[in-house]
């Protein structure tokens, strides 16, 4: 099983709250939206390409709950969208009751359970559950989407330690408004 996920961030580390203003307001996180203005058709494709070879995704509670809302009644005909609405959803939280709120989603309720998967699996956001699952040695690929711009506050990817591991650059691409799309592969040490 590879595990791979995408993180939109800026120079500071800051993964909060990329898409909307109210997205993830924890701890008084006031400056929600801040992605929008980077969007551009690089950005897209390079997005789109990731979505090409992803199988199953994986979310944490917040994300999955959040990601409902925007896609899983949408019918415009987006690419991403069908992807969404189409693949096999697993849901890692320890509070919902069951995952009946989007098709193809199926509940886990641990870490350990997505270790028992099998295929290729996709995380996009869920800073908790990548944090938890690259503690756990489980993040084989990081592709970070990394934005011109600091906020000085807001929850960071890592927040707090990490175990040392080390990752090979294996492609970037840079797009017309300065954001950086770079792609990493794990090296060592080997999955525990």
């Amino acid at each position: 099983m590879a595990i791979s996920a995408t993180m939109l961030m800026t120079l500071d580390g800051v993964v909060q709250s990329p898409g909307r203003a109210d997205e993830d307001t924890r701890d008084g996180f006031t400056q929600g939206g801040w992605a929008a203005r980077y969007g551009d058709e690089v950005l897209a494709a390079e997005m789109g390409k990731g979505m090409a070879h992803t199988g199953a995704m994986v979310f944490g509670r917040r994300t999955w709950q959040d990601f409902i809302s925007a896609w899983a009644s949408a019918t415009d005909g987006n690419p991403f969208t069908e992807h969404m609405n189409a693949a096999t959803k697993y849901v890692v939280s320890r509070t919902l009751p069951d995952a009946d709120a989007w098709p193809n989603s199926v509940l886990l309720r641990g870490v350990g359970d997505v270790a028992a998967l099998h295929g290729p699996l996709a995380i996009v956001g869920s800073a908790s559950l990548v944090r938890s699952l690259h503690a756990a040695g489980m993040v084989d690929h990081y592709t970070l989407v990394i934005h011109p711009l600091t906020l000085g506050s807001g929850a960071r990817l890592f927040d707090g330690p990490a175990p040392l591991t080390e990752f090979s650059l294996t492609g970037s691409v840079t797009t017309p408004k300065g954001v950086i799309v770079a792609h990493y592969s794990r090296v060592s040490p080997a999955r525990r």
